[in-house]
C-alpha cells in the first residue's frame, strides 16, 4: 500500500482505470451470452423469392482495452446460426459463424456512475463465415446473397438488444452505491458479537460516568 498523496485529477484517473477493467466490461456485455436468435422467414435474392429461416444463440464475448483517453475496449461478440434457404421446390442448409465487433467506451456520469457506452455495429462490420452443406448449397448462398442478409439482420438484432434495460443495467457501474455499501460495513453490525457487547456495556458506562460526575459536584459543594 502506497503512502504517496496525489491530486484529485490523478486519483480520479487511476480510479477510473482500476474500476473499468476488461473483465468488468466483458461481464457487462456477456449478459447477452446464451440469448436465442430466431430469424425469418426473410425474403432474399432476386424478387425475394427464396426464404431464409435460422435459429441460433449469442456466444461469450472476448476483447481487450484499446484506449486510455477515453477508456475504451474492442469486443468481439460471437453468434452461431444454423439456417435453411427455402427455394420453394428445394431446401438448402447452412451453418454460420458470425462475429459482431463492438467498441465500448467508458464515461463518467454526474451521479458518480460509470456508464459503458456500446457502439452498435454497422452491417458491413459484421463478419459472416458460411459453411454450406455441399456445392449446390454454396451456389445457392451466392445467388440469394445470404451473407448480406445475415449481416443486416444480426447488426439490427444486436443493436436492439443493447438498448434493453437489462443490458443498460449490466453496463452501468454504480460507484456511489458501492461506496455507501462499503462505508456501511465499517461499523459493527446489529447482529455481531461486538454490537451486542457494546449495547450491553454502554448503559452501565453512562450510569457510572453520571455517578462519578455527581460525586464531584457534591465534593465541590462541601
Amino acid at each position: 500500500m502506497s503512502e504517496e498523496l496525489i491530486d484529485h485529477a490523478a486519483w480520479g484517473e487511476r480510479f477510473f482505470a482500476t474500476a473499468v477493467t476488461a473483465e468488468r466490461v466483458l461481464a457487462g456485455v456477456n449478459v447477452l451470452a446464451g440469448r436465442p436468435i430466431d430469424v425469418g422467414p426473410l425474403g432474399v435474392g432476386p424478387g425475394r423469392i427464396a426464404k431464409v429461416t435460422a435459429t441460433g444463440t449469442i456466444g461469450t464475448a472476448t476483447g481487450e482495452r484499446i484506449g486510455a483517453d477515453p477508456v475504451s475496449f474492442q469486443v468481439d461478440l460471437p453468434v452461431a446460426l444454423r439456417f435453411t434457404v427455402d427455394l420453394g421446390m428445394d431446401k438448402q442448409r447452412f451453418d454460420a459463424e458470425i462475429t459482431v465487433p463492438l467498441v465500448i467506451t467508458a464515461h463518467g456520469r454526474a451521479d458518480l456512475a460509470i456508464v459503458l457506452d456500446v457502439t452498435p455495429p454497422r452491417s458491413a462490420q459484421v463478419v459472416v463465415r458460411l459453411r454450406a452443406q455441399g456445392l449446390r448449397a454454396s451456389l445457392t448462398s451466392r445467388a440469394a446473397n445470404v451473407e448480406g442478409e445475415l449481416r443486416r439482420f444480426v447488426a439490427r438484432y444486436v443493436a436492439k438488444e443493447l438498448e434493453k434495460p437489462y443490458v443498460r443495467s449490466a453496463t452501468t457501474i454504480d460507484v456511489r452505491a458501492a461506496v455507501e455499501k462499503a462505508a456501511a460495513g465499517l461499523g459493527p453490525r446489529d447482529d455481531s458479537a461486538m454490537a451486542h457487547e457494546l449495547t450491553d456495556e454502554l448503559p452501565a458506562a453512562i450510569e457510572a460516568e453520571l455517578a462519578h460526575t455527581a460525586q464531584l459536584l457534591l465534593e465541590d459543594d462541601e
